[in-house]
């Protein structure tokens, strides 16, 4: 069983909850200009004055909802990452009780549209900023899918081989398939799409099957 991991401390967080819609607003506003700030010029050129000059805003207006830059880019993060997380869960709860030859790709293609829907976002969440990119929300959408993934598991026990470990599978798979799924969206090797599913499906359905008996 794989070790249990407490969740990484998140950035600061920001200074108020909006609570009226004019806030709220605002709010979003920001967050859609830090968005384009970070893409555009990456971490470490983001600034507040950028993303409030992006924003049509001072930065004084700015600094009353965000207290700092990594607050700005935490938001953006959740949000995209939560985007991914509700598309990804809702289709694994769908397939959760379908073969898993039909299972798996399907939620493997979720998983790629998710993650491709904003490209230019996910390179930048990866490579600009891998010390907020493994945040919270990372961590929980993670927790999250590896539950419904080990519940998965579980369900076939009776058809799967008596000494998989759920726990260290769901584990496994679960960070096997987001690696190489945005790696194929960044790296955008010369792989059909295609073929990038029938091959990563063979690689988890191997969890499903007995091994074949040694000679």
């Amino acid at each position: 069983m794989p070790p249990k991991r407490t969740p990484p401390k998140s950035p600061a967080a920001p200074r108020k909850s909006p609570q009226q819609q004019r806030s709220r607003a605002m709010v979003e506003r920001i967050v859609d200009a830090g968005q384009r700030v970070l893409i555009g010029h990456g971490y470490d050129g983001a600034s507040t004055n950028r993303i409030a000059e992006a924003a049509g805003i001072s930065p004084g207006s700015l600094y009353q909802y965000f207290p700092n830059k990594d607050a700005v880019v935490a938001a953006v993060i959740e949000r995209y990452t939560t985007e991914v997380a509700d598309r990804v869960r809702a289709r694994v709860v769908a397939n959760m009780t379908r073969n898993p030859e039909l299972a798996v790709p399907e939620t493997i293609s979720e998983l790629l549209d998710a993650l491709g829907t904003h490209r230019e976002l996910l390179r930048a969440v990866v490579e600009q900023t891998p010390r907020l990119s493994s945040g919270a929300t990372v961590f929980a959408f993670e927790q999250q899918i590896g539950e419904l993934a080990r519940l998965g598991l579980s369900m076939r026990s009776r058809t799967m081989p008596a000494d998989v470990d759920f726990d260290a599978a769901a584990w496994m798979l679960v960070r096997a398939v987001e690696h190489l799924t945005i790696r194929y969206l960044l790296d955008d090797p010369p792989i059909p799409r295609d073929r990038f599913l029938a091959d990563i499906t063979r690689l988890v359905l191997n969890y499903f099957r007995e091994p074949l008996p040694r000679a």
